[in-house]
């Protein structure tokens, strides 16, 4: 959206909301070091909303130079720090928020985060006239109109690392692994880790009916048996978070106990959020928080900074967040027909 009638910036408020994501950190010294190419002050608030409805975080904003943000790019985490706001889903907080960016003399805000984030972003612009611009930060990869979030390539690689070893001592002892990937609900994650490292099975839920999971579980089990009796080696099974009841830990003890298969459940949880971001993450980011600042001077607002086909775009909040992104659907053939065929058969 294009405010015609915006004033020149003087003053951006920056925060980082909801789930961390590597990469965060260069997004914000992308943010200020463009900013300060343009002449514009950047001010940092901490701990999300927080800083600008909760009193305990309102005065530990700060002005962030660019001796602030030299040497970040390759730290997780944020420097500003992350939290949940739920007073934000109030009246009262968005009206607390108003009042801090106008007592701050806030001419525009920029945050970078979620789905969650961003609905926190539309809710203010009921009590809030600055420019507002959204710079997607997660590791989920589910917010729609951009090709990748800042953070999901490095949770991927994760991901991948973690289940390498896994492998290996899977390889090591002919066991099978059920491992539990993050990513919410969607499986952007679950399918390019999944695939990355030869799992032989996928199950997230793009390839998962809730209401036939006793077929699911029965198919499962035939196709592990199978398996197991042509060769003697591991047996991977990657799984997203929140698709079956109970996690893998639940699967694994409704294989023992419904067909006798002896696996082992393992959640790699929290590690995927954390460690350095790989440089495919830095450079978007780079690229996002410049894109934002030039956005915000074109006189756009309530948008979220994307990139399509290597083309920085701007899309509308509300699109943004509709989560209608799927998954590749040449990612899901290939592991249904193909690469999970190829398993089974190998010796």
């Amino acid at each position: 959206m294009h405010n015609k009638s915006a004033k020149p910036i003087k003053r951006i408020a920056l925060l980082t909301s909801g789930g961390d994501a590597p990469g965060m950190n260069a997004a914000i010294r992308s943010v200020v070091l463009a900013a300060h190419h343009y002449h514009i002050e950047v001010i940092g608030f901490y701990h999300g909303y927080n800083g600008l409805v909760c009193e305990e975080y309102i005065g530990m904003a700060e002005s962030l130079s660019l001796i602030k943000v030299n040497g970040i790019i390759h730290f997780g985490g944020t420097i500003l720090k992350s939290a949940r706001c739920p007073l934000m889903l109030e009246e009262k907080g968005l009206k607390l928020a108003a009042e801090t960016l106008d007592a701050n003399t806030i001419d525009a805000l920029v945050v970078i985060g979620g789905d969650g984030s961003f609905s926190g972003l539309l809710a203010l612009k009921q009590y809030w006239s600055g420019q507002m611009i959204g710079i997607p930060g997660t590791i989920d990869n589910d917010l729609d109109g951009t090709d990748y979030t800042i953070g999901f390539a490095t949770a991927v690689n994760t991901g991948i690392e973690a289940i390498d070893k896994i492998r290996d001592t899977a390889d090591a002892f002919e066991r099978i692994f059920i491992v539990e990937l993050m990513g919410r609900h969607c499986g952007h994650i679950t399918f390019n880790v999944g695939i990355a490292c030869a799992a032989e099975q996928v199950l997230s839920f793009e390839n998962f009916n809730a209401n036939e999971q006793s077929l699911k579980l029965q198919h499962l089990a035939a196709e592990i048996s199978a398996a197991k009796k042509n060769r003697h080696s591991s047996y991977i099974i990657v799984i997203a978070e929140n698709l079956w009841p109970g996690g893998a830990a639940e699967l694994a003890k409704q294989l023992h106990l419904q067909a006798d298969i002896e696996c082992t459940p393992c959640i790699l949880g929290h590690i995927q959020r954390g460690g350095s971001p790989i440089a495919k993450d830095r450079i978007l980011a780079t690229k996002m928080g410049v894109a934002a600042v030039q956005a915000l001077i074109e006189g756009k607002s309530t948008v979220m900074v994307a990139e399509q086909n290597n083309a920085m775009h701007c899309i509308p909040l509300a699109k943004a967040i509709k989560h209608k992104k799927l998954v590749s659907k040449q990612l899901i053939d290939a592991q249904q027909n193909i690469l999970a065929l190829t398993a089974q058969t190998q010796c």
